[in-house]
């Protein structure tokens, strides 16, 4: 792909086990710098078969800890790292929204040879942020509406164009804030507009959000398989006038 800023999904899904949907997480890649958006059960795995080195990836955000298919594999990656040879000396950054650091920690205790590690682990807690990444990114972050949980949007500009990632969220101002004028949103489309669930996405919320923030293009991932029964695509095109495209495993697309 001719791009030098492009996302890989590693798993659409949620934690329903499924052939074709793994649980959520992303590569997104700007220039020669990837990072991790999520990882879910399985995501390490899906780097390697989307021909990605986990021990090249040095920066980890996450939406939310609170459920464990968007976080499962945080030990497994710390827990790789240790073994490739040479092994790891940089630096492991971790972000995610308040509390990320405890959950952490409580991984370590969970788990004490996390703790043994020949490289240091740094771990960020974010609200409302803005963080430059290697001079030629910036990384904007704002809090969600999930279920009472803490939980972050990312909003990523790079070479004069933007990427929006929900994670987990009902509908919410945030997030319309975030995703202004963005090339490309990642949102997640839990259910079918025939079925809401608080603290997920249905088509019409994700169209209404969409056409407020004059999005380009709208990406639907964080599928339950209900999502899979009805075309939520159509259902999102009745109010949204842009791009709509269903994600699938591995997929991946230039910003």
């Amino acid at each position: 792909m001719n791009s030098d800023f492009t996302i890989t999904f590693l798993g659409t899904g949620t934690g329903v086990p499924r052939k074709s949907r793994q649980a959520p997480g992303l590569v997104v890649r700007m220039g020669s710098t990837p990072i991790i958006l999520d990882s879910g059960s399985g995501s390490i795995f899906q780097l390697v078969r989307a021909g990605f080195r986990y021990y090249e990836i040095d920066h980890l955000f996450y939406s939310h800890y609170a459920h464990p298919d968007h976080i499962n594999d945080l030990s497994a990656l710390i827990f790789a790292n240790q073994y490739f040879d040479p092994i790891r000396k940089t630096p492991l950054y971790i972000f995610g929204p308040p509390g990320i650091k405890d959950f952490s920690q409580r991984l370590i205790e969970l788990y004490p040879l996390l703790g043994k590690t020949k490289f240091p682990i740094k771990v960020y807690e974010l609200t409302q942020e803005m963080i430059r990444l290697n001079g030629d990114t910036i990384i904007k972050t704002d809090q969600l509406n999930h279920q009472g949980h803490a939980c972050l949007g990312y909003r990523i500009e790079y070479s004069g164009k933007v990427l929006v990632y929900s994670g987990d969220t009902d509908y919410c101002e945030n997030l319309i804030n975030l995703a202004q004028e963005a090339e490309v949103l990642i949102i997640e489309c839990s259910f079918p507009n025939e079925y809401k669930v608080a603290g997920h996405l249905i088509p019409r919320e994700i169209a209404s959000i969409a056409t407020q923030a004059e999005v380009k293009k709208v990406i639907l991932t964080h599928l339950y398989p209900y999502s899979d029964q009805v075309d939520v695509v159509t259902q999102v095109k009745e109010k949204f006038q842009g791009e709509v495209v269903l994600a699938r495993d591995l997929m991946e697309v230039a910003v």
